[in-house]
Formats: structure tokens, C-alpha cells, sequence
């Protein structure tokens, strides 16, 4: 491995390697690059195998001199994937299986034509779109701050992240003072990105001016159910997270780095491990970093899915290999974190953003964002939305920009209903807030919070009071135990949550909730408990109507809950044909001697108190005869 011992090798390096990767996707004329998205969402539909079937095709056709094909990041928009995007002409082609590739290389590669099935048919204007700029995902984002522009490098090649920018911040910083780089972000106004938004110029700043030790450590756990900004982030360029944690080592006086990550997240895992590695070879880690004072050296610590070591001194507890459980604040980590010394920690996404805000200059990423948040956000938008995938969008995008013009609306013309903002610590918003402005105070504001990134969409056919009851369950799994008000007060909100969803509730428990999830709000240890009711408290404010029906009528008006719904077979619709009867994994369903719209058949019936209400008779039925009532 090619040493880089100083700035001007830095510079030489980047230079070279900028020239290649410009030259790999502009293409010489007669030349092609192939690439294919390698997160762990794409690898998982084989996205590897097409690569194998793209390079087997290569060696076929004697092209290896003229045509080359590589995995790159994650591009993002995961309902489409896997894709592959070919240059020089951009043409990105969505859901290719290893069977597709015989055609796109026969009709792409040899004969210069387009695969119109496999372009993205976009939900709105119903045409089919080739370029990834022109797709209406894309155009309301702003990539290439936390996420890789285009996502268009490999994530295992050092030499493409520097060709891109990699270590400049970092050449910088290193010809500032420690309090000169503090300041830069301080100036930016980037704040935390792992929920709470703190100022990070700030929290680096509390770290004392001693000798003693002292960590960077950098948060990956990311535990929100359906979040996956953190992982795809460190997949597609791990080179910035290290980056971003160097930096922050240096502001700080660290020597030595820690990553907490996941243990679920092993191609996560394995490519930083790949990276430092190699940064190591290459002598832009370890002493004497490009030929200054300064050492650093980074560790990686896997940790095994807890939720509450998100919370960092319970993440710091699991480093120093005690159980994960948040400590009494005073004192702060940064006065006495890891092993008893100054420490910071910093989530994946807040490190990512810090080499842009030092190579191109806190104006710069200042000048995006709103007054009270500057920069970009990255969300996972999931659930009801047609464009489920991983967005990077400038703070103060609207929450109707993001559901409808970057997620392209509700699928099937459902009504939208709500959309969770900030995971299990979050809060439900309604159709009155879709043009609140995405940053920290407005979310919070609205009744909600920003969170990590999580954005979970709800239509007409979801019941609020089962989902307050399924984050109620994640929080109940994932307490600590450690306070009282958390470890019991949640299991006594989910107890009545549950009560209310088999249809026993009575008004009382309503009064009962409400004062109950406001308790152990104002009484938990750490935030875990502090926002765990926010989802129970958020949608008894915006849907009373639901829990009331749920203790007055003891219905589910969205038919979810399933102890207060039956399946029903409308007499007038039933062919006769059997196909439920068939279905029904416990036979509930009898023929009745009513006579069905086929002549000769004759109308089902379901038995209600048989039933086990599984749905399979429903989803079975080509007639729509079968309904929730």
C-alpha cells in the first residue's frame, strides 16, 4: 500500500485519483462502466450475483480493456433497487435481477439501446425516467454532505474516496489550532444528529485542556425500528466517518477513536474494519499523521442490539464491558466518559457531515438548513409512501415535500393519516403539520421530535392506538430496568394499551394513560424513558376520536385490532367458488344453502367464534367478497 506521509503526497494522491475516477465514468469513447448498488438492502436481492453476471458477460465478450463493473454505496431509493446505472449516458435501470443481465448487456453494452422495462416508471406522471437527476426522488435533495453525491464510488476503494475529497478537511484542520477547528463547526451550526440535537462545537468544547486520556467515540448502535441512515452511511464511505472521527480527535486532544456499531450490521462492520486497515498501511492513521504531532488510532466494538446504549453513557458502560445502562448525569461524559476520562461521543452521521464543514467552510454548510438548523438531514422514509428508501434533504424541507414529492404520495390513492418523526422517542403528525418545516424546534413544536432519521408514513387502514401499542412494546423490550418509572411505568402503559386494543377498555383508563405516560416522562433516568411515551401521548392528542371509540364503542374504526373486528362474507358478492374454504387453515368457513352468483354454488360463511381472524380467506378472495366489519 502507497504511503502518504505528508500534505503534498496527499495532494499528489488526490489528484491522480481524481483523474481516474473521472476518467472511469466519463468513458472513452467505446468504453462503459457498469455499476451496482452494494448496501445490504440490494445484496440481499443478489445484487452480487449481478455483478457476477455483468462481469461474466465481460470476460464472454473479450471486453475487459473497454468495459468495467463495480459495486458502489447505497444510491438511496431501496423500493427500486437493486439498480444498475450505466455510463457514460447514466442510465440507471431499477429492480434487475441476475436474469435481466444477458439483456441490458446484449442490448446496452453491444447495441447502444435502452431496456425500457427496467427504467422507473414514476408514480405521479406515469412516464419512465432514465437519468437519476431527472427522477423526482432525487431533485428536492441535497446529496453529498453526509451521503456520497450519486452514491457513484466504491466503498472499498481508499483511492475513490480520495478522489472525491477524502482527508482534505482533515490536511486542513491539522494547519489550524484545536480551538480555531472547534470553532469552524461551532460557526457551521451543526448540531447532533443522533436525536438530541445538541450543538457539536459545544460539546466538543466542554472537554478540559489536560493531559490526561481522552476518546472520540463514534455511535452506530442505531436501534429505531426501521432506521438505517447510520448503516448505509458507513457502508457506502466509511472513509468520511473515520474522517469525521480524526477530526474531532484532533479538536479535542483524543489519540484514540471508538466505533460502536451493531453486530447486525456485518457489511457495515467489515468495510470500516477494511478501511482503517488500510488508512493504516497507508500512514493517514497511526503516528505522525501526515507528517505533524498528531496520532490517532481507531478501535472498533461491536455491540449486541440494546437499544438504551444509544443513550452514550450506556453505550460507554458497554465499551468498558459492563451492562448497557445510562448513568446519573453529572458528571458529563466529556468530564468523565470512558474508562474515567474526557470523552465525546458523536452518532455516524453527525462525523460524516464534519469533513465536509472543514474542506469546503462553515459559510458553506451554514448556508444551507434554517436559522434554528443548518445543513442536510438523512431520513429513512418507510411504511405507507411509494418511495421508500434513504433521502439526505437541506433542514426546512416541508414534511408534504418530503411524503409527496420525494416519497411520490400513498400508495394506492390511501389517505395519508399520520407519519412518525424520531422513532420509538417520536411523535405521531397529522395532515395539519405536512408544511412544518423539518428542523429541531418545529418538529418539537408540532409534538414531535426529529430523532436520528427515522420517517415511518401512515395511511387510512392504520389503527394510532396499535401503533402507540407496538413502539410501547419495543420500549418495554428495550428498558434497561435500572429506574422505576421506565422498567414499570412502561409495562403498566403497555398492559393498558393492550387492554384497550382487546376491546376491555373503559373511559378511566384513558384519564389513567394520559397521567401515567406524563409520570414517567418527568421522572425516568435517561431519555429512553423520558420520550418513551411520546408516541402514547401524541396520539391521544391527535386522534381522540380512535381511543374513544376503542373504550366507548369497543371498535377499531380502522378494523386493525383484532379481538373488536371479524371477517365477514358478504352473501351478495360470494361466488361459491370454495377458495376461502380452502385457505382457512382451522376450516371455519361452511357452505350455507343460500345460492351464490354462480348458478350451482352456493354462499359461504365464516364462523365467528372460530375464526382466528389470520386473514388468509381475504387475501384469497379474487372477488372482493370478503370484508372487515
Amino acid at each position: 500500500m502507497e504511503k502518504i506521509r505528508n500534505e503534498k503526497e496527499l495532494q499528489e494522491r488526490f489528484e491522480r485519483c481524481g483523474h481516474c475516477l473521472e476518467k472511469k465514468f466519463k468513458c472513452e469513447p467505446g468504453h462503459r462502466a457498469i455499476v451496482i448498488c452494494g448496501d445490504t438492502g440490494c445484496l440481499s436481492l443478489n445484487s452480487k450475483e449481478i455483478l457476477e453476471e455483468f462481469r461474466k458477460e465481460i470476460k464472454e465478450h473479450n471486453l475487459e480493456d473497454k468495459v468495467t463493473a463495480n459495486m458502489v454505496g447505497c444510491l438511496g431509493f431501496c423500493s427500486q433497487g437493486p439498480f444498475v446505472k450505466m455510463f457514460p449516458e447514466e442510465t440507471l435501470y431499477t429492480k434487475v435481477t441476475p436474469e435481466d443481465v444477458k439483456e441490458i448487456f446484449e442490448k446496452v453494452v453491444l447495441n447502444n439501446e435502452v431496456v425500457e422495462r427496467l427504467l422507473f416508471i414514476d408514480p405521479q406522471t406515469k412516464e419512465r425516467v432514465r437519468k437519476q437527476e431527472d427522477y423526482n426522488y432525487y431533485k428536492l435533495q441535497r446529496r453529498g454532505i453526509a451521503l456520497v453525491d450519486k452514491a457513484d464510488i466504491d466503498p472499498e476503494n481508499i483511492d475513490e474516496a480520495i478522489a472525491i475529497g477524502a482527508f482534505q478537511g482533515l490536511n486542513r484542520a491539522l494547519h489550524m489550532t484545536r480551538k480555531e477547528v472547534i470553532d469552524e463547526v461551532l460557526k457551521s451550526g451543526l448540531r447532533g444528529r443522533g436525536g438530541g440535537g445538541f450543538p457539536t462545537g459545544r460539546k466538543w468544547s466542554f472537554v478540559p485542556d489536560t493531559d490526561e486520556p481522552k476518546y472520540m467515540i463514534c455511535n452506530g448502535d442505531e436501534g429505531d425500528p426501521g432506521a438505517f441512515m447510520d448503516r448505509s452511511i458507513i457502508e457506502a464511505n466509511p472513509c468520511a466517518v473515520i474522517e469525521g472521527m480524526m477530526i474531532a480527535g484532533y479538536a479535542i486532544g483524543a489519540q484514540n477513536g471508538y466505533f460502536y456499531v451493531r453486530a447486525e450490521y456485518p457489511l457495515a462492520v467489515a468495510r470500516l474494519q477494511k478501511a482503517i486497515r488500510e488508512l493504516e498501511e497507508m500512514g493517514i492513521l497511526g503516528d505522525h499523521i501526515l507528517g505533524t504531532d498528531f496520532s490517532f488510532r481507531c478501535h472498533i466494538r461491536l455491540g449486541a442490539g440494546a437499544f438504551v446504549c444509544g443513550e452514550e453513557t450506556a453505550l460507554i458502560n458497554s465499551i468498558e464491558g459492563k451492562r448497557g445502562m445510562p448513568r446519573p448525569r453529572p458528571p458529563f461524559p466529556a468530564v468523565k466518559g470512558l474508562w474515567g476520562h474526557p470523552s465525546v461521543v458523536n452518532n455516524v452521521e453527525t462525523l460524516a457531515c464534519v469533513p465536509f464543514i472543514l474542506r469546503e467552510g462553515w459559510e458553506k454548510f451554514a448556508a444551507i438548513g434554517t436559522d434554528d438548523t443548518k445543513g442536510t438531514k438523512v431520513f429513512a422514509l418507510g411504511g405507507k409512501v411509494n418511495n421508500v428508501g434513504l433521502v439526505e434533504v437541506p433542514l426546512g424541507t416541508t414534511l408534504r415535500q418530503l411524503i409527496y414529492d420525494i416519497g411520490g404520495g400513498i400508495p394506492g390513492g390511501k389517505k395519508f393519516k399520520a407519519i412518525q418523526t424520531g422513532g420509538p422517542s417520536g411523535g405521531c403528525l397529522t395532515e395539519k403539520d405536512l408544511d412544518t418545516p423539518i428542523d429541531f424546534g418545529s418538529l418539537i413544536a408540532a409534538g414531535s421530535m426529529m430523532g436520528s432519521g427515522g420517517a415511518i408514513v401512515m395511511d387510512e387502514d392504520n389503527c394510532m392506538v396499535d401503533v402507540a401499542k407496538f413502539y410501547m412494546t419495543f420500549i418495554c423490550d428495550e428498558s434497561c430496568g435500572k429506574c422505576s418509572p421506565c422498567r414499570i411505568g412502561t409495562k403498566r402503559c403497555l398492559d393498558i394499551l393492550t387492554k384497550i386494543c382487546d376491546g376491555k377498555g373503559e373511559p378511566k383508563d384513558l384519564d389513567d394513560l394520559r397521567e401515567l405516560a406524563k409520570f414517567i416522562q418527568s421522572n425516568s433516568l435517561c431519555a429512553l424513558g423520558q420520550t418513551a411515551t411520546n408516541p402514547i401521548l401524541s396520539t391521544m392528542k391527535a386522534f381522540p376520536e380512535e381511543y374513544e371509540a376503542h373504550v366507548r364503542d369497543h371498535k377499531c374504526p380502522a378494523k386493525v385490532c383484532k379481538k373488536m373486528m371479524e371477517y365477514y362474507i358478504v352473501p351478495e358478492k360470494c361466488m361459491g367458488c370454495t377458495l376461502c374454504a380452502r385457505n382457512c387453515p382451522i376450516n371455519c368457513i361452511k357452505v350455507t344453502d343460500k345460492p351464490a352468483k354462480i348458478p350451482g354454488k352456493f354462499v359461504h360463511e365464516i364462523d365467528a367464534s372460530k375464526c382466528v381472524k389470520c386473514g388468509s380467506c381475504m387475501a384469497g378472495c379474487h372477488f372482493g367478497a370478503i370484508i372487515k366489519r
